[in-house]
C-alpha cells in the first residue's frame, strides 16, 4: 500500500515511483483546498507510478476522482506525465507557466521526426560524431521519446499572484533555468510546525537538498533566438534566497530548510564550474570536445548516448553563459564551431 507522508497544514507527499531513472520517485504534494485536495505535480505517465499515486491518494483519505485541480512546476514528464489521467479521473483543472504550455503545444504538433531531425542536426553543429547522430536521423515513431502526448494545460500560472485555491494562499514564482517555464509555489502561510521564517515553498526540481539540475538548452526547432537558461537560473536561484521560506518541500530527495545556505552553495559551484570550463578553453573546443573534458558523476567512457546528449547541451549552456559575460567567444568560421577564452 502506497505511503503519504503528512507534513502537517493540510499538506502530504506521496513517493511516486520513475521507471528506471537514478532519481527513484517524484514527490507529488497534496494540499488540501476549500474546493477539494489539489496536487502539485503527478508523477511520470506509468502504470506502476498511477497505481501509487491512487493507493496514495486513499491513503491520505480521498481519491483521485476528488482532485479539484492539479498545478505542475514544469512540464517534464516525471511532474507532469499523469497530469491527463487525473483530469480524465477527476474533470480537475491543470496550470502551467505560459512557456511551458508552449513546449507542450509544440510537442503535440510537432511529428516525432521533426524532434529527431533537430537534434541530430544540433548534435553535428556542436562536434557530434556520426556514430552518436546516426541513430537519430534514422529513428521514428513516438516509441522512442517518453511524453510526446503530454496534456496540454487549461489555466495559466500568472508569476506573482496568487493561485485560484479557496483557503489557501499559494503563490507562483517564475523560476526559469531547468525548463523556460518553471515555477516555484511559496504557500504563504504560517508553519505548521512553527520553524522561523516566511511559509513553505515547492520547490519542484528548482531547489533540491543534494544534487543540481539539470541546466541544458531551451529547445525550440523553430525559434534560433538565443537564450541564456544558467544565466537565468542563476538569476531565479537569488529570487527564492529572498523569500527566505521556513521550509522547502522539492519534488525529489526530501525536505529540507535554510534555502539561503543552499542557493549559496549552489552559486558557488556554478561558479567554479565555469571557472574551470573556462581553464579547459585556453584551446578551441567546440561544445562536444568540452563536454568530454567536463567532470561528471562518471567517466565520459561510461555515459550512455542519451545522456551525452543531455551533457552536451548542458555544456552548451554554459558556453552561452561565458559567452555573455565576454569571457568566451566562438572561433570564426570554425565548422563545427568551436570556442576558445577571451
Amino acid at each position: 500500500m502506497a505511503q503519504a507522508y503528512d507534513h502537517g497544514g493540510g499538506v502530504r507527499s506521496l513517493r511516486v515511483p520513475i521507471p528506471d531513472n537514478p532519481l527513484g520517485h517524484t514527490l507529488v504534494h497534496v494540499l488540501d483546498t476549500d474546493a477539494g485536495p489539489v496536487l502539485i505535480d503527478t508523477g511520470w505517465d506509468d502504470p506502476a507510478a498511477w497505481t501509487t499515486l491512487t493507493e496514495g491518494l486513499t491513503a491520505c483519505g480521498t481519491s483521485v476522482t476528488e482532485i479539484h485541480g492539479v498545478v505542475v512546476t514544469h512540464h517534464h514528464p516525471d511532474h507532469h506525465g499523469l497530469s491527463g489521467k487525473v483530469r480524465e479521473a477527476s474533470g480537475a483543472w491543470i496550470a502551467m507557466h505560459p512557456a511551458d504550455t508552449a513546449v507542450v503545444r509544440r510537442t503535440r504538433e510537432a511529428p516525432p521526426e521533426r524532434w529527431f531531425s533537430y537534434m541530430a542536426d544540433r548534435l553535428t553543429a556542436a562536434g557530434a560524431p556520426e556514430t552518436h547522430v546516426a541513430p537519430l536521423r534514422t529513428a521514428t515513431g513516438r516509441r522512442t521519446l517518453p511524453g510526446l502526448a503530454p496534456a496540454l494545460p487549461d489555466r495559466e500560472i500568472v508569476p506573482g499572484e496568487l493561485l485560484d485555491l479557496p483557503g489557501r494562499r499559494l503563490r507562483a514564482v517564475w523560476t526559469p533555468g531547468h525548463t523556460p517555464g518553471h515555477v516555484c509555489l511559496h504557500l504563504d502561510e504560517e508553519h505548521p510546525g512553527g520553524l522561523p521564517g516566511s511559509g513553505r515553498l515547492f520547490s519542484g526540481d528548482h531547489l533540491l537538498p543534494g544534487i543540481t539540475p539539470h541546466i541544458g538548452l531551451y529547445e525550440d526547432p523553430d525559434d534560433a533566438t538565443p537564450t541564456d537558461p544558467l544565466g537565468d537560473y542563476l538569476d531565479s536561484l537569488e529570487r527564492v534566497a529572498r523569500l527566505s521560506p521556513a521550509e522547502i518541500l522539492p519534488a525529489h530527495q526530501h525536505p529540507f530548510t535554510d534555502a539561503p545556505a543552499r542557493v549559496a552553495g549552489l552559486l558557488a559551484h556554478h561558479a567554479a564550474r565555469l571557472a574551470g570550463l573556462l581553464a579547459l578553453l585556453t584551446t578551441p573546443l567546440t561544445p562536444w570536445q568540452l563536454a568530454e573534458r567536463m567532470t561528471w558523476n562518471r567517466p565520459w567512457p561510461q555515459i550512455p548516448p542519451s545522456s551525452r546528449t543531455i551533457a552536451v547541451s548542458e555544456a552548451e549552456s554554459h558556453l552561452r553563459r561565458l559567452v555573455k559575460l565576454g569571457q568566451a567567444e566562438a572561433v570564426p568560421g570554425s565548422d563545427p564551431v568551436t570556442y576558445v577564452a577571451v
